[in-house]
């Protein structure tokens, strides 16, 4: 396995400075460029470094998998906070009613019917929107949290499954604005 902080040249840590994350991606880039004298092979190693090290989720299963102990490597259910559970139940109605309409929109067959379902399908995606929002600042909020969590492994592994749940919802927030579209 190929160590994200090595290649960028960063220290092993849960929360990394943005600017001294594109700093060093933007410093490893031009040394790995053709034209500079590097090779396609760095130049894939430093774009999958950041990609990993930009993501707090990946960023965190990487330096679980790299530096902690087996049992904190481990996944498990982790229990979700009120902040989660809430976030989750909105998301799950929304899908849900989404999903119904989706159904009523597609058996709409004369352009009245579906003009009819305009109101409707705005709403979806503006209730959608919204938690896709959420999402974005609950997941800010909890990338300000990681700085206090070092080094507990624990802590780290269950933040990580937290990040995931968020990655998760948030792509399923996009497909289903992709699907109203």
């Amino acid at each position: 396995m190929t160590d994200a902080f090595a290649t960028l040249g960063l220290p092993r840590a849960a929360a990394i400075d943005e600017e001294a994350l594109r700093h060093a991606y933007a410093e490893k880039s031009r040394a790995a460029h053709p034209d500079h004298g590097g090779d396609e092979r760095l130049a894939a190693d430093t774009n999958a470094a950041y990609e990993t090290l930009h993501s707090p989720d990946k960023r965190l299963k990487h330096l679980l998998d790299l530096a902690a102990p087996d049992e904190a490597r481990q996944w498990r259910t982790v229990p979700l906070d009120d902040k989660m559970m809430n976030l989750f139940s909105k998301l799950g109605a929304a899908l849900e009613a989404s999903a119904k309409f989706l159904e009523r929109k597609q058996k709409a067959q004369s352009a009245l019917a579906k003009a009819l379902l305009a109101n409707d399908e705005m709403w979806h995606r503006e209730a959608l929107e919204q938690i896709g929002c959420e999402i974005e600042q609950r997941r800010h909020e909890m990338e300000r949290q990681l700085p206090a969590l070092e080094p507990g492994w624990a802590q780290l592994a269950a933040m990580q499954a937290k990040f995931a749940y968020l990655s998760k919802w948030k792509i399923q927030v996009r497909e289903r604005l992709l699907a109203l579209m």
